[in-house]
This record gives structure tokens, C-alpha cells and sequence, in this order.
């Protein structure tokens, strides 16, 4: 955080700390999963807002823009081993409102959760295709070494997913526009 900070600096750029504050949270949850999921090699994706913020921020980090939350793509079978490394680690695993999510150390709002979304089925029942195969890109954000969900995948889950907020958001448009010059 500090390093980008002074970078932005020296090289007369400003910065929103609203937007930075957000984004260095959300960049130290990621962290905190995705290194122990990765040392206990159990596959996993970076999916939605996040992974169109890492593969934006690829190719044009200016044109980055905040997520809310973070959402990983999981394998059913390895649930259970999750939950317990998830655990040694702080988070609390919670099913509400028929999503699974990981509630990072104090954290209670399952807004501010890494929501857990799993290969293979469909979030809801009038999703066009199911969730592709786990194969991830391995790229980085800030430093953070993390698994993300290809492009290509990532465009087909967000058109099939079929959500009236994909289709009327301009937040959700927008991170759709910003995918087709990847």
C-alpha cells in the first residue's frame, strides 16, 4: 500500500482514497484466502467484479473500477476442506439467503464476504449454462498472487447468468465494455 502510494506521488498523480481504501480491503481479503487456498492446493477462481478488476487492471490500470465484494469459484467437493483452511485463518463460513460465503476475520456483513460459487451448476435456475471448469489464469494485483478466471469464462458466465442487473446496471455494462479490449 505504501509503495503505490508514494509511487502515485512522485509521479504527480492524485488519488481517491475512498476508491484506494476499498480496493486495498478488498486486495488484503483476497490475500488472506487465496495464499492458503494455494499453499493447500485446492483449486479456485477469482470470478465477477474482481477478476474483471485483476484483467483490467492487466492492460489498463486506469480503467479500473471497484468491486463491492469478492467471489470465488470453488469445486463442491472440496466445500468441507475449504471451510476448515478458511478457518484456520479467521474467516467463519455462513449460509444465508442460499449463498455460501466466507466472512473474513470480524467481519458480520455478508456484503463484505468472498461469496463462493462452484463449478459445474447454475447460481439460479434460469442461468443459461453452468458455472466452466476451473482453469485458471495466475496473475497478480498489487502484489497479491491470485487464480482468475479467464476472459473468455468470465464473459459467458456474466452473459449467461441471465440477471436483470447485467442487463440494466450501468455499473455491470460498464465492466462488460471494459473486458472487450482484453
Amino acid at each position: 500500500k505504501q509503495t503505490f502510494l508514494l509511487d502515485t506521488v512522485e509521479k504527480g498523480g492524485s488519488i481517491n482514497t475512498m476508491f484506494e481504501e476499498r480496493l486495498f480491503a478488498l486486495v488484503g481479503t483476497l490475500e488472506r484466502i487465496a495464499k492458503p487456498l494455494a499453499a493447500e492446493k485446492i483449486p479456485y477462481e477469482l470470478i465477477g467484479g474482481g477478476a474483471v478488476m485483476v484483467q483490467v487492471n492487466r492492460r489498463e490500470p486506469s480503467a479500473v473500477r471497484n468491486t463491492k465484494d469478492l467471489d470465488i469459484m470453488i469445486c463442491r467437493a472440496d466445500l468441507e476442506r475449504i471451510k476448515e483452511v478458511a478457518g484456520r485463518h479467521g474467516f467463519v463460513f455462513r449460509h444465508a439467503a442460499g449463498v455460501d460465503m466466507l466472512l473474513p476475520p470480524g467481519e458480520t456483513q455478508a456484503r463484505n464476504a468472498v461469496h463462493l460459487i462452484f463449478t459445474g451448476e447454475k447460481v439460479r435456475p434460469n442461468q443459461v449454462l453452468p458455472n466452466p471448469p476451473i482453469r485458471p489464469e495466475h496473475l497478480s494485483l498489487h502484489g497479491v498472487e491470485v487464480a482468475v478466471i479467464p476472459v473468455v469464462d468470465l464473459v459467458a458466465m456474466k452473459l449467461s447468468n441471465n440477471r436483470d442487473i447485467d442487463r440494466r446496471s450501468e455499473e455491470h455494462t460498464s465492466e462488460l465494455q471494459s473486458l472487450r479490449h482484453l
